[in-house]
């Protein structure tokens, strides 16, 4: 711990008298202490009473490589001894961005050669629409800026991404939202809105909205489409059938940027570097990265742009620059840590070990489909989520204020294991490291954790 930390009291103390979480819940931050994490090796974290969990959320879906890593820890401190920091603006760069950005080209597919450098996911995507609206600019399309997104998505929290992404969460009074140009369509959850429909008619209702969204707008107004290949924050969303792939059809045939939102599943999330074309055979126009670029080591943020636009927007002659900037945009620490967080993947066989262990996580986390309460456990490879629900036949959740997501993380917690709430879901992320053994931990724990509040709610009646 560190020196000046105090007793673990004094930590709780001091975080909730000055420190503001994100998505800070005022009224039960009162109520509910901090769990102080002091340290963590591969997939486990120790908090600072000594006691380990396995960490199922992989931090917030980025600690790929696994915690404590020294190779990583010297990649770092050797770089910050050698160059911390270096200007990134126009005429000047370092070593490690322009190596991290040469690797980041081989590895996406398509013509994805370009790669502009930021702090973190929701910066990538503020990124890429502010390069869809310069785009359209630079190619005399301007009246082209209207943005079609989904209800449940997940694209960031800075202006724009928050705007573009469609969880009915993060849209909260007290804020403001680009509504006049970005439109949310249907979330594609299928098991709760499919509707006696079969998962093709869904898909096909689904494609049939994006086609009505476009004409009404008009496919020379509409300029660009942002998607998940799976929604992570809105739940693990699985696309049904060829839902993503149709409208990515859609999007070629009326000019319409499609933007792969790949935060979470790039880099080794579902067994590949990238989602979108190995695995949903999609080639975007511009992939958004980040977390897994550096494993949570350092921020760092990738937005990955086609040939396509970028030879329009570079395009000699035109006295344009790109106004778009960050004092981090290439910082050389986080790209000696991305450059050497790619290493380890690749000379691991951390993808194929994804393709193995991955089946085996979500085959025995549906095991757990045979409680009462668990409507659906859904997910691919090492994204997961389990659905609690009141009634499994009619789909009724629990009333929100119960939170009963948040009653099972609270005793997954005792029990050595840390999963995400979601009001009636629970979120799984876990590092691609993670084992046979530490898997069928986290299936045995959160088994015995949903038994307990299954008793516990029907005591209370």
């Amino acid at each position: 711990m560190h020196r000046d930390a105090g007793s673990t009291a004094d930590i709780v103390e001091r975080d909730r008298k000055h420190f503001i979480h994100p998505y800070q819940v005022f009224d039960t931050y009162l109520v509910d202490d901090v769990l102080p994490i002091e340290r963590g090796a591969g997939a486990r974290l120790v908090d600072s009473e000594g006691r380990s969990y396995i960490d199922a959320v992989g931090g917030m879906w980025c600690t790929n490589i696994g915690l404590g890593r020294d190779e990583m820890a010297n990649a770092i401190a050797e770089q910050v001894r050698q160059l911390a920091y270096s200007n990134p603006f126009t005429d000047m760069t370092n070593l490690p961005a322009g190596l991290l950005c040469e690797k980041l080209a081989s590895l996406a597919p398509g013509d994805l050669n370009h790669v502009f450098l930021s702090s973190g996911g929701s910066t990538a995507v503020d990124v890429a629409y502010r390069m869809i609206q310069f785009y359209q600019f630079a190619r005399g399309t301007p009246e082209k800026r209207h943005v079609i997104s989904r209800v449940d998505a997940y694209h960031g929290t800075t202006y724009a991404a928050v705007s573009i992404g469609g969880k009915p969460g993060d849209r909260v009074p007290g804020f403001n939202y680009i509504d006049d140009t970005i439109h949310h369509l249907s979330s594609p959850n299928f098991y709760r809105y499919g509707d006696g429909r079969t998962e093709q008619e869904f898909a096909d209702d689904l494609v049939a909205e994006f086609q009505a969204k476009v004409a009404e707008l008009g496919a020379d107004r509409v300029g660009a489409f942002f998607a998940e290949p799976i929604m992570g924050s809105g739940g693990v969303i699985m696309p049904p059938a060829d839902y993503l792939q149709r409208l990515w059809q859609i999007c070629c045939a009326n000019d319409i940027v499609y933007v792969s939102d790949e935060v979470v599943t790039g880099f080794g999330r579902l067994g590949e570097w990238f989602a979108s074309e190995s695995v949903f055979g999609i080639t975007p126009d511009i992939i958004t990265s980040a977390k897994g670029l550096t494993s949570g080591y350092l921020p760092l943020g990738a937005t990955i742009v086609s040939d396509k636009i970028y030879d329009v927007i570079a395009e000699p002659g035109h006295d344009r620059y790109f106004a778009v900037g960050y004092t981090y945009s290439g910082h050389p620490v986080s790209c000696a840590a991305a450059l050497k967080n790619i290493e380890i993947i690749e000379r691991e066989g951390l993808l194929d070990h994804v393709r193995q262990i991955g089946p085996y996580f979500q085959q025995q986390l549906r095991t757990l489909t045979d409680l009462p309460m668990v409507g659906e456990v859904r997910g691919s490879h090492l994204m997961a989520c389990v659905v609690f629900v009141e009634d499994k036949q009619t789909k009724r959740n629990y009333p929100e204020e119960l939170d009963v997501g948040k009653l099972v993380a609270n005793a997954c917690e005792p029990r050595g294991l840390i999963v995400r709430p979601m009001v009636h879901l629970n979120v799984m992320s876990p590092p691609l490291v993670i084992d046979r053994d530490e898997v069928d931990h986290i299936v045995a724990t959160l088994r015995d954790a949903i038994v307990e509040v299954r008793a516990a709610l029907g005591s209370a009646g």
